[in-house]
């Protein structure tokens, strides 16, 4: 059952991203950034809290007027930066809760990145915390209703010796002092926020910290139109004598209390508690078996650190070679390997030029290694027979390849297209190959990050090992194409063929001819 409705959320999340990617392309796709999104939101808040922070007075009497003199007498300023913060917190938790709910879709909470998804979990509850002690600064209606909401479920847990939601109502009842610790309270468990966020991403390299330029600017001037066509207003100020009823809630962060309401504080709790606990094990229920993860030979490895530099969850790190002075070798760390072949794709020794009968690289996937990439890839290039001849490797992330296969395309799928090295493309079209075709998962969909991002990078001679300048850039074609967009695959060859049959024999690079390895 869990295994079917993960299935039916990752399908929804995928015609959702492949929707978006229509109108914003994957670079500013939010569904593909919401981690990064995240993470903008949050410094909006951390910047307009700043600002609101030193104008704010945590008298009993001021701290509803300071605030209320901000939305009212000095709205173009003070106003829209409050309605900033009170929609950056909102959209904080929607891309919160949606990164959560994508990352579980994809499967993407155990093995080695089992750290990343525990380390996430105790985020929610900080996120929530400051939240509501946000509303309770305002101190309106509102916010004595979150109180006393609040203390009555925290009253249910045996921590107080008397009920803590009767200071919220009586008169008098709390004092200048409960609104300094309140406004300290919501400055540091934003910053125990970012703490945790740091360990979040600790174990993943290049992190994507914040969205393109184009996605910022957009989410900024859809806050600011917000601001001043519907900005934040305070409810009238709150009144101990008086037990406020019939407010509105912001069901992005004070939803727990119409749900007490409507159930009890003992359901509310179970399902706070259930659903923590429930999060802290998915990783540690049965799960298919990871995959094999890379392999290093001491011998062919020369210490460059490309796989160390080139690897998506700093899983290689570098250490001296033990059997040759003044060099390094990379080393491995299981817990941190992801087994998508990125690395082998990055070693120099990954070339299939090199004349050994056994290809034996210095760092290699046991499941694929790169020798028998090049027994296949030559087993299949001596059947194809036809006018325009073609190779294909596709991604097993990504749109199978294998209907393409024909008598005039080979096609060969690997773990992640980021573990093809370039000299492979070389290496086909030496052999008479018309065309090679590379295809991998869409921008910001790769299911280990870089692997798309590094073999462009690669093909557009950016990033060692590059596509040698020899090789002619018009018989290649690099295609993106996620699960689901099989039709498009195909599509995409056929005008890549069509293209290559059109080009006269006059302008087309004459075929290659290699010297078989084993000479």
């Amino acid at each position: 059952m869990h295994a079917a409705m993960r299935n039916s959320a990752q399908s929804l999340f995928e015609r959702s991203e492949n929707f978006f990617d229509a109108s914003f392309g994957g670079a500013d796709n939010p569904l593909r950034h919401l981690g990064a999104l995240g993470l903008y939101f949050l410094w909006i808040l951390v910047a307009t809290g700043l600002y609101l922070y030193t104008v704010l007075d945590t008298s009993i009497e001021g701290v509803y007027r300071s605030i209320g003199y901000l939305s009212q007498q000095q709205w173009y300023l003070g106003g829209i930066i409050r309605s900033l913060h009170r929609y950056a917190s909102d959209a904080f938790v929607l891309v919160m809760m949606l990164h959560l709910l994508r990352e579980w879709a994809y499967g993407r909470y155990h093995g080695f990145r089992l750290y990343s998804w525990v380390t996430g979990v105790p985020l929610i509850w900080l996120a929530y915390i400051s939240g509501i002690g946000g509303y309770w600064i305002v101190w309106d209606r509102l916010a004595q209703f979150s109180a006393i909401a609040t203390t009555e479920l925290l009253d249910w847990l045996p921590i107080f010796s008397e009920p803590a939601a009767r200071n919220f109502l009586a008169p008098d009842s709390i004092n200048d002092r409960f609104f300094t610790v309140l406004v300290f309270i919501h400055i540091g468990i934003p910053l125990m926020l970012i703490l945790g966020l740091w360990a979040h991403v600790n174990r993943i390299s290049r992190v994507d910290y914040l969205p393109s330029r184009r996605l910022m600017l957009g989410v900024l001037l859809s806050f600011l139109a917000l601001s001043v066509l519907k900005p934040a207003q305070s409810e009238l100020p709150a009144d101990l004598a008086l037990v406020p009823a019939n407010v509105p809630v912001d069901w992005f962060i004070l939803f727990l209390h119409p749900l007490t309401d409507i159930s009890s504080p003992a359901a509310v709790w179970a399902l706070i508690f259930g659903t923590t606990i429930l999060l802290f094990a998915l990783p540690f229920l049965p799960h298919p078996a990871a995959a094999p993860i890379a392999v290093v030979d001491a011998a062919n490895c020369n210490g460059c650190s490309r796989c160390h530099v080139d690897c998506p969850y700093e899983a290689i790190t570098m250490a001296p070679h033990p059997d040759k002075p003044n060099h390094k070798i990379a080393i491995v760390d299981a817990d941190h390997c992801a087994g998508c072949g990125i690395c082998a794709g990055a070693c120099p020794s990954s070339t299939p030029f090199r004349s050994q009968e056994r290809l034996v690289t210095g760092i290699d996937m046991p499941q694929q290694p790169v020798d028998v990439l090049r027994q296949q890839l030559e087993a299949k290039l001596e059947k194809l027979e036809g006018k325009t001849k073609l190779v294909v490797f596709g991604c097993d992330q990504g749109a199978d390849v294998s209907a393409l296969a024909a008598r005039d395309t080979a096609t060969l799928s690997l773990i992640c297209t980021g573990m093809l090295p370039p000299s492979f493309i070389e290496y086909a079209l030496r052999s008479g190959i018309d065309g090679v075709v590379i295809s991998g998962c869409r921008e910001g969909g790769c299911d280990f990050r870089l692997g798309m991002e590094w073999t462009h990078a690669r093909l557009a001679r950016q990033r060692e090992p590059h596509l040698r300048n020899l090789v002619p850039l018009d018989r290649l074609q690099l295609i993106d194409a996620s699960r689901g967009d099989g039709k498009q695959l195909v599509a995409a060859v056929v005008e890549f063929r069509n293209r290559l049959e059109t080009q006269s024999n006059a302008t087309r690079p004459p075929a290659y001819t290699r010297k078989s390895h084993h000479a």
